[in-house]
């Protein structure tokens, strides 16, 4: 398959969803609860609808993974992975860093990722082997060595359970130790700062699938480092993740192990 015309489906789609999105901005915004603030919109599903119709039409063979809609094809060798509105919530309110991610994988491996972040309109992009890019500008990872001077990013699930009370615990520690820890709401976001070194480190419990898919392959073409938090290989389907530029990796294991 020529990943630089399977890139360019998953940015012309993403890019079609984002005109959606924006335009939705200037309108009134209803939203639906999943949970108790576990937000989603007509826009969401909009933009699902739409990305998928591009992706069945030029590849009709392909799996999808979607946040709204599900499943299709999931033995396919193929799978596009997608969050048509990461940061729903954000979006709700107008809060600037909400996106649209759409990874491609293969065989469980990421291949090919697009996410374009939301208002400021960045698209970052990611082919295996071929580097990490927004708006076709090479990006890399931070090159902080120490914990004590990283900025770092984290996320909270909607679920307020034993992950969330866990991640209370961390957030407070890293806290205490580094620069400081930020909260955007977008993990798709999150990832892509790492990428391009505006943030150090990243962790997050309770993530699903499409929270993931577009970005790990970005921060890995960056040079950055994704594991669990305890090490181990990661996988879309863990419910947790460390990101890191790679330095700082060792260190955040030993404090998330503590």
């Amino acid at each position: 398959m020529d990943l630089h015309h399977t890139l360019d489906v998953a940015v012309n789609a993403a890019q079609k969803a984002t005109d959606v999105i924006l335009t939705a901005l200037n309108i009134p915004r209803i939203a639906e609860y999943k949970g108790k603030t576990d937000l989603v919109t007509k826009t969401d599903k909009e933009s699902e609808q739409l990305i998928c119709g591009i992706i069945h039409e030029e590849f009709p063979d392909h799996g999808i993974l979607a946040e709204e809609s599900g499943s299709s094809l999931p033995d396919a060798e193929y799978q596009w992975i997608i969050d048509p509105l990461d940061g729903t919530t954000n979006f709700v309110h107008n809060y600037p860093s909400f996106a649209v991610s759409i990874g491609v994988h293969q065989n469980n491996k990421p291949i090919a990722g697009c996410v374009i972040e939301l208002p400021a309109n960045n698209v970052y992009t990611a082919i295996k082997g071929e580097g990490a890019f927004c708006d076709d500008n090479n990006i890399s990872v931070s090159t902080i060595k120490e914990l004590e001077k990283s900025l770092l990013v984290t996320g909270f699930g909607y679920q307020h359970g034993e992950s969330w009370e866990r991640n209370m615990v961390l957030f407070k520690r890293f806290t205490d130790i580094c620069q400081g820890v930020r909260r955007l709401g977008a993990a798709a976001v999150d990832l892509c700062h790492i990428a391009s070194g505006k943030v150090d480190g990243f962790w997050e419990f309770d993530l699903h699938p499409w929270d993931s898919a577009a970005g790990i392959l970005i921060v890995s073409e960056a040079g950055g480092k994704i594991s669990k938090m305890d090490g181990f290989e990661y996988s879309i389907y863990d419910k947790e993740i460390l990101v890191s530029n790679g330095l700082l990796h060792d260190q955040m294991i030993k404090e998330m192990i503590q």
